[in-house]
C-alpha cells in the first residue's frame, strides 16, 4: 500500500558539493526522470516521488512466449532531436532502429482493408486526388478535399484543434476516414480533442502562409529529414526508462516508490511530474499481445500494422504487427509471429476479443496464440498550467515520448537558470 506523505521536508544534506535548494519530483515517468536527472546534474539535491511499485511510466516490459516485449511504448517520433539526443546520451544510441519499411493500412467503416495513402502528415493527404487517397475515402470525399485549394485562406485559419481545422478545409471524409484513425490509435484521442499546438507547432502557420492545407502538408513533408517517421530501441523502448532511472541514481537522486504525495507542503521546489493529485484517474487504454504460429501471417498480409476507423466491426482502434515492423522482434520468435492490439477501456475478454479481431483485420480465421499478454494503462487528460506548482509530464506536455522529453528538459533548463518554463507550467516561488 502506498504511504502518503504530508508536509515534505527538505532535510539537510551533508554532501561536499556546492547545494542549490532542494527540489521534489512528484512523479516518476519519463517526464519525472528526465528533470529529476538534469536538476541533479546541476547542482540540486532531488527527490523523487513515485506512487506505484516502479518507475518507467508507460515505458514498461512484459515477458511474452520467453521475449521480453514492451507492454507501453513500443516506438517514438523522430520529430525534434529530444528523444535521440537522449539516448545517445544515456548509451543506448547504437540501438537505436527503424522499423522495416512496410506500409501502414486502414481497416475501413465499409470495405475492405487498404494501405493508408504514401504522402501525408496525421492523415491529412498531400494531395487529395491520388488515387490511394481516392482508393480509401473515396472519390466524392476526395474531391471535397480538393476544394481545400480554392478555399479561402481565413477558413480554418482560427482553429485550436486538428478536427476543427481538417474538417474546416477538407471535409468529413479526410477526418472520419483518414486522421480520425490516426489520432486514436497514435495519441489516443479523437482529433476534435487534440491541440493542434501538440500535434505539430507549424501546420497552421503554413496553412495560413500558403492557403492551403495539402500545400501545408507537402511542405512540412519536403522539409522532414529523409527516413522513418518513428524509430524505436533494440530490446524495447523500456530500456529507455530502465537506463534513465539508473543515470538519476548515480548522480544522487533519492528514488523512493510506493509514495503517494496527497498534500504537498514543501520548503523548496515541487515539479509536478504526474496528473494533479486527487483528479481522476484517466482514460483506461489497453494493449493486447498475442503470439502465434501460423503462415497465415507470413509476408505481412497487412503491413506493420492497421488503423481502425470508427463504426467497424473491430473494437481494437489499432494492430501493431510487432514482428513484421521490426527485425530485432522477428529474429526474437524464429518464425512466429508477434502482433499487439490497442483498446480504449478494458474489454471483458480482452484475450479472445484481440483474436476475433486480429482475425477480421487480417481476414483469415487465426489460431489461438501461443501466449498472450494483457496491460491498461490510464491516459491523462490534459490539465491547464498551475500557477502553484511548476508542471511537466504527458497532462500538460502532450503525448508521445517527442513531446514528453522535450518539455521537460525546457521545464529543468527553466529552473536551472532560474526563469519561468513555457505556457504549461510555472515556477514555484520558495
Amino acid at each position: 500500500m502506498p504511504r502518503k506523505t504530508r508536509g515534505l521536508s527538505s532535510a539537510p544534506h551533508s554532501g561536499s558539493r556546492i547545494e542549490t535548494a532542494p527540489v521534489t519530483v512528484i512523479g516518476g515517468g519519463v517526464a519525472g526522470l528526465l528533470v529529476a536527472l538534469r536538476l541533479a546534474q546541476g547542482g540540486h539535491r532531488v527527490t523523487l516521488l513515485e506512487a506505484t511499485d516502479r518507475v518507467g511510466g508507460q515505458l514498461a516490459s512484459q515477458r511474452v512466449a520467453g521475449v521480453e516485449l514492451d507492454a507501453g511504448a513500443e516506438s517514438f517520433a523522430t520529430r525534434g532531436t529530444a528523444v535521440v539526443a537522449l539516448i545517445e546520451e544515456l548509451g543506448l544510441g547504437g540501438d537505436i532502429v527503424t522499423p522495416r519499411p512496410a506500409p501502414a493500412w486502414l481497416h475501413r467503416a465499409r470495405g475492405p482493408a487498404v494501405p493508408l495513402p504514401a504522402v501525408g502528415l496525421l492523415g491529412i493527404p498531400a494531395h487529395p486526388l491520388a488515387s490511394d487517397v481516392v482508393r480509401a475515402i473515396g472519390l466524392a470525399g476526395a474531391w471535397r478535399a480538393r476544394i481545400d485549394a480554392v478555399l479561402p485562406r481565413s477558413v480554418g485559419s482560427r482553429a485550436t484543434t486538428l478536427g476543427e481545422l481538417v474538417a474546416a478545409r477538407m471535409g468529413r471524409s479526410v477526418l472520419d476516414g483518414l486522421v480520425a484513425p490516426i489520432a486514436r490509435g497514435v495519441y489516443s484521442r479523437e482529433p476534435d480533442d487534440l491541440a493542434l499546438a501538440v500535434v505539430s507547432s507549424t501546420l497552421l502557420d503554413r496553412m495560413r502562409e500558403h492557403g492551403s492545407l495539402a500545400a501545408a502538408v507537402r511542405e512540412l513533408r519536403e522539409a522532414a529529414p529523409a527516413g522513418s517517421l518513428v524509430a524505436g530501441l533494440r530490446g524495447g523502448m523500456f530500456r529507455l526508462a530502465d537506463a534513465l532511472a539508473d543515470a538519476c541514481r548515480r548522480s544522487g537522486v533519492d528514488i523512493q516508490t510506493g509514495v503517494r504525495a496527497d498534500t504537498l507542503l514543501p520548503r523548496g521546489r515541487v515539479v509536478l511530474a504526474a496528473p494533479t493529485p486527487g483528479t481522476d484517474a484517466g482514460r483506461p487504454v489497453t494493449v493486447v499481445t498475442l503470439v502465434m504460429r501460423t503462415p497465415l501471417l507470413d509476408g505481412a498480409p497487412r503491413g506493420s500494422g492497421v488503423l481502425v476507423a470508427a463504426g467497424s466491426a473491430v473494437d481494437a482502434r489499432a494492430l501493431t504487427h510487432l514482428t513484421a515492423k521490426w527485425d530485432w522482434v522477428a529474429e526474437a520468435f524464429a518464425g512466429a509471429h508477434a502482433v499487439r492490439l490497442s483498446y480504449d477501456g478494458a474489454p471483458d475478454d480482452p484475450v479472445g476479443q484481440a483474436l476475433r479481431d486480429a482475425s477480421t483485420i487480417f481476414g483469415v480465421t487465426l489460431p489461438g496464440p501461443l501466449d498472450s499478454a494483457v496491460r491498461t494503462w490510464h491516459r491523462p487528460a490534459p490539465e491547464p498550467g498551475d500557477h502553484e506548482l511548476t508542471r511537466t509530464g504527458e497532462p500538460v506536455a502532450g503525448s508521445g515520448l517527442a513531446a514528453v522529453v522535450a518539455h521537460a528538459e525546457t521545464t529543468a533548463a527553466a529552473i536551472l537558470t532560474d526563469s519561468r518554463p513555457t505556457a504549461t507550467g510555472e515556477r514555484m516561488g520558495e
